[in-house]
């Protein structure tokens, strides 16, 4: 294994790895690991996921990018993911959407220059009761307008 991983992250791929009769089973939660120790999912990491794994790097890669819950590259502090479903959609994800990106300064798929802020779309977030809805890391925030946005992001700052 790369030295540039740790010690830490390395035991607890084997644990998790230890729970499936396949070791390439055990894919998913091994990815969020070495996720949320290195920050993203790039091809680097693919390699290694795979070579733990004993799987095909391809079979790595078919799933990080299926999946929008694994980074392909770092993001800012706050990773804001907007939900772009129907439900959203219908009910303003896209004047909300063009609002952020005017207030940040940023496109989609885009990082502000502080690093404070990456803005992102997701095909759904689950929380269609809650539409137009967003994901702020990992705490979810609906029912939005421009005021609400304001509040959240100064509760950011």
């Amino acid at each position: 294994m790369s030295p540039e991983y740790s010690v830490s992250l390395r035991r607890k791929i084997d644990e998790v790895a230890a729970r499936y009769p396949k070791k390439g089973a055990a894919l998913l939660p091994v990815l969020h690991l070495v996720q949320r120790e290195v920050g993203c999912i790039s091809a680097e990491e693919e390699r290694f996921v795979a070579q733990v794994l004993g799987l095909r790097p391809m079979k790595v890669r078919e799933v990080v990018t299926f999946y929008t819950m694994f980074l392909r590259r770092p993001v800012g502090k706050y990773h804001l993911q907007v939900c772009s479903n129907l439900s959203c959609s219908l009910l303003g994800a896209g004047p909300l959407l063009d609002y952020l990106q005017q207030k940040l300064g940023v496109r989609v798929g885009e990082t502000t220059a502080d690093g404070r802020f990456t803005l992102s779309t997701v095909e759904c977030l689950g929380a269609c009761e809650q539409a137009p809805s967003l994901m702020i890391n990992f705490d979810y925030h609906g029912q939005l307008d421009g005021e609400k946005i304001d509040r959240i992001l100064e509760s950011l700052e």
